[in-house]
């Protein structure tokens, strides 16, 4: 068998002739040099051969390089140009404005054996690293091995360490989260682990888009506004210092397409920090708090007596004395003593007209459009925290009473906000969402409630905040912006006494502006709460809905109004139907 016919297999047979016609050359040269006494010229030849032969493989390796630089996707094969483990892309409010990023810092290791004089060594450490405990830098310093010092050192600070020319000191990159908006929306944001995992807000939820944005898929926009994000934070943190609450909420969302425009939770951490702060801090009480609401639910049990034809704005209930319903007996906090209609009945706060209502719905329906207003379920929204309500086992008389003025029902503030853009919106149940979405878009919701009860609903809101027109939320007007809402005062079941705190309460006030306009004009709402506030010299010793929570929605209205483009327009209010004695600032 001739060389010509081993060639390998997909080789052309004529260029396998040329390549071992060439050896065959090349070795009789070989050779003819010994044959002729010539080891110098076979030398030469062989020198030759190997240049050749390492210089056509870097030729090889140079241009095989240059497709890989050039033409290969790096997502593909290898993936030599995927992003360091634990990477994360940024993320950004809807305006791009920073809010999370991934920035190298470096961790400082000191090598003992390499110390030349190790008391000048820790002196030095101990002036540049005051937050590192001594005993540890002891421990590295006059130690037997390489040993890692602290993490999470800035350029500038690896720079001064390393200007101070001590031997045995070293570095190495290491990636790290930075929020530089410190505590501003941080229960919103987030914060991850040393291994860059999410752990809480955005950062858990969005985990997987925001790692797949860090190979360069640009950055993850949320839907909060810096600017509403941080007037917001400011006024819930006003009122938490006025009136020493356990805790704080505040809440922005636009009720057609759902975002959260802002969101607040007392007391805030910083995310840079998340590890030192406590659970109380870290614990974000718009989600993962349920609360009785109190009388901010007689907003819905309006809306589904107006709903479903039981009650018109003109029916009448009787609320000269006491009900009895089931197993208790309501008594109103501010008694009239007298014959309410509908609207006067949600703008005295009036449990006897509430619960007279919602015997009428009866408990079935109640309940069911309970279940339509999402309040039965976890608010639906990307937070992992959004938490599961508490409600009544059996819809009997005794639940029906007490869940129509917020009452023997317990839910999370998201879950609140969500049932009520239903009532605002046109009628809609829609999702709420930390992502902002496209311009224009409006996602589709479950009916709720007919676009007539939400319209009608915007109406008795609103008479609800006139001045002068006897409602409980007064305190939250702004003039030019059409404020509506509904106070809210929940007292706190206490296990010791087997019965309603009077002292402990839960005082909230749930705000929509601008009411005006038809029901698919842009609208907002707003929710400020306080868990168990203190009255101050400013509320008279007050403590309700209407003293503590109403004065900071209207603080918070008046503005963000500017930023989201609401513009103050002179207003005629008429109103039927409503007493002008008692402003009041009631439940």
């Amino acid at each position: 068998m001739s060389l010509a016919n081993l060639g390998p297999s997909g080789f052309q047979p004529g260029a396998w002739r040329w390549l071992v016609e060439r050896v065959w050359r090349l070795e009789h040269a070989f050779e003819r040099s010994r044959a002729a006494a010539k080891p110098e010229d076979d030398t030469r030849i062989r020198i030759f051969f190997v240049m050749a032969f390492f210089g056509v493989c870097f030729v090889v390796l140079g241009v095989g390089a240059t497709i890989a630089a050039l033409i290969t996707d790096p997502g593909r094969g290898a993936g030599y140009l995927a992003s360091t483990e634990g990477a994360r892309g940024d993320l950004v409010d809807r305006d791009g404005r920073l809010l999370a990023v991934d920035l190298t810092h470096y961790a400082l290791y000191v090598d003992p054996k390499e110390v030349w004089d190790k008391d000048e060594a820790r002196r030095a450490l101990g002036k540049a690293l005051p937050d590192v405990p001594a005993k540890r830098l002891d421990k590295v310093v006059f130690g037997d091995h390489r040993t890692f010092v602290v993490g999470g050192l800035t350029p500038e600070q690896k720079e001064a360490i390393f200007n101070l020319g001590l031997p045995g000191i070293s570095f190495e990159e290491q990636g790290r989260r930075i929020y530089p908006l410190g505590a501003t929306a941080a229960h919103l944001v987030g914060f991850v682990d040393s291994g860059g995992k999410g752990l809480a807000g955005a950062e858990r939820a969005l985990d997987k888009p925001i790692r797949k944005a860090a190979g360069g898929g640009g950055p993850t926009v949320l839907s909060i506004d810096v600017r509403v994000q941080a007037a917001l934070e400011d006024e819930v943190r006003k009122a938490a210092l006025e009136f020493q609450p356990k805790g704080a909420v505040g809440v922005v969302t636009n009720v057609h397409t759902g975002e959260i425009l802002g969101l607040a939770s007392y007391p805030d951490f910083d995310a840079n920090k998340a590890g030192t702060a406590s659970d109380e801090q870290r614990l974000n009480r718009a989600a993962a708090a349920v609360y009785e609401m109190g009388s901010t639910f007689k907003a819905f049990t309006v809306a589904i007596g107006l709903d479903t034809g039981v009650a018109t704005p003109t029916s009448t209930f009787d609320a000269r004395e006491p009900f009895k319903l089931g197993y208790r007996t309501i008594h109103d906090f501010h008694a009239k003593h007298k014959i309410l209609t509908l609207i006067e009945v949600f703008q005295y706060s009036s449990n006897i007209g509430t619960a007279k209502l919602a015997e009428a719905i009866g408990g079935p329906r109640l309940s069911q459009y309970f279940g339509k207003l999402g309040l039965t379920q976890p608010a639906k929204i990307e937070l992992a925290e959004s938490a599961s309500p508490l409600t009544p086992k059996v819809w009997n008389d005794d639940a029906v009473a007490s869940t129509s003025f917020g009452h023997g029902i317990n839910v999370s503030p998201l879950a609140l906000t969500r049932a009520m853009g239903a009532l605002l919106n046109g009628g809609t149940l829609t999702p709420l969402t930390i992502l902002k979405m496209a311009p224009g878009v409006r996602p589709e919701g479950a009916r709720a409630v007919t676009e007539e009860t939400s319209a009608e609903m915007l109406k008795i809101m609103r008479a609800n905040v006139v001045p002068g027109l006897g409602g409980s939320g007064g305190k939250a007007d702004v003039p030019g912006l059409s404020v509506g809402g509904k106070t809210g005062t929940g007292e706190k079941y206490d296990p010791s006494i087997r019965g309603y705190n009077h002292q402990r309460q839960v005082s909230s006030f749930a705000a929509v502006f601008p009411t005006a306009g038809p029901v698919d004009a842009d609208r907002y709402f707003v929710l400020i709460l306080l868990d168990e506030p203190h009255g101050s010299v400013g509320s008279h010793g007050q403590s309700t809905g209407g003293w503590v929570a109403a004065p900071a929605a209207g603080r918070v209205i008046a503005r963000i109004a500017p930023f989201l483009g609401v513009q103050r327009r002179h207003e005629i209010m008429t109103v039927s139907n409503a007493s002008n004695s008692d402003p009041g600032a009631g439940l």
